[in-house]
């Protein structure tokens, strides 16, 4: 009687490529933490520079993004440059494998404080498709594949980034983002609502569907409404929600197709 004796498989050869570069990222590593504790942030500059960086409409103008069912939040826009601010940080995408035979890509997002060693990251598995209405669409084209990966991968980087920065320093930017577009550069509050009325015209949204969505008629909206008003307007353009979804278009009955009165069947009376 004889038994076959399972020896573990050999170790993948190391090429000599490999191994040098294992040890430049270790060591790139070990200079990030060096070099970010021996120059500390400055807690007052970072603070001061936020709070000068939110009060320029540019920043302000695209710190917010609007999805449907999710609401509204601080963009990866803004997570991005508050990152930058608050210094000696890293964050990134990584795209960590992807079977086109699954249909199906592994990605990993991280923030990472190097002076205080503090790490948030994600890792998850984007299906190499996209939804079109309540169906799902596959993606077959490399460039549609990328595109899909690197878009959720921004939205995970921002939540890892949010996650790494304090709470009380990201709550005060998206105040001051909120209070400068409420502001708008200082032009009358008449003239953002005609040039925002403008903007929605090229959308084919009139200013009735406007008001009902606010509950108020033009000449009662305010600055907090216009505010929130540019929000939606941008993330229309950029594709994050639809003018249908913000704006449902009414259901028309028969009665109001027949000048609001009700239709007469042939040989009826009236």
């Amino acid at each position: 009687m004889s038994t076959d004796i399972q020896l573990p498989p050999a170790p993948a050869r190391v090429t000599q490529t490999t191994a040098v570069e294992q040890a430049r990222a270790v060591a790139e590593v070990a200079a990030a933490v060096q070099v970010a504790q021996m120059n500390p942030r400055d807690m007052r500059r970072a603070w001061a520079d936020m709070q000068s960086a939110c009060s320029r409409t540019g920043l302000a103008e695209v710190a917010f993004y609007r999805v449907p069912n999710r609401g509204t939040g601080p963009s990866v826009h803004l997570a991005r440059e508050l990152a930058r601010i608050w210094g000696n940080m890293d964050y990134g995408v990584h795209e960590l494998s992807r079977d086109d035979e699954r249909g199906m890509s592994e990605i990993r997002a991280y923030a990472w404080d190097q002076q205080t060693n503090m790490r948030s990251s994600r890792t998850f598995q984007v299906p190499h498709a996209r939804m079109v209405g309540k169906d799902r669409k596959p993606l077959t084209d490399l460039q549609d594949i990328y595109l899909s990966n690197q878009n959720i991968g921004a939205r995970a980087v921002r939540e890892t980034i949010l996650a790494a920065l304090p709470k009380d320093f990201v709550e005060e930017a998206k105040a001051i983002c909120r209070r400068t577009l409420e502001n708008g550069d200082g032009k009358p509050l008449v003239e953002r609502i005609d040039k925002l009325v403008a903007a929605f015209g090229t959308l084919f949204v009139k200013v009735p569907q406007i008001e009902k969505r606010l509950g108020r008629s033009r000449g009662q909206w305010t600055a907090a409404d216009v505010a929130d008003l540019g929000v939606v307007y941008r993330s229309i353009t950029q594709g994050e929600t639809t003018v249908n979804d913000e704006f449902p278009p009414e259901l028309v009955t028969v009665a109001e197709l027949n000048g609001g009165t009700p239709a007469v069947p042939p040989g009826g009376e009236q």
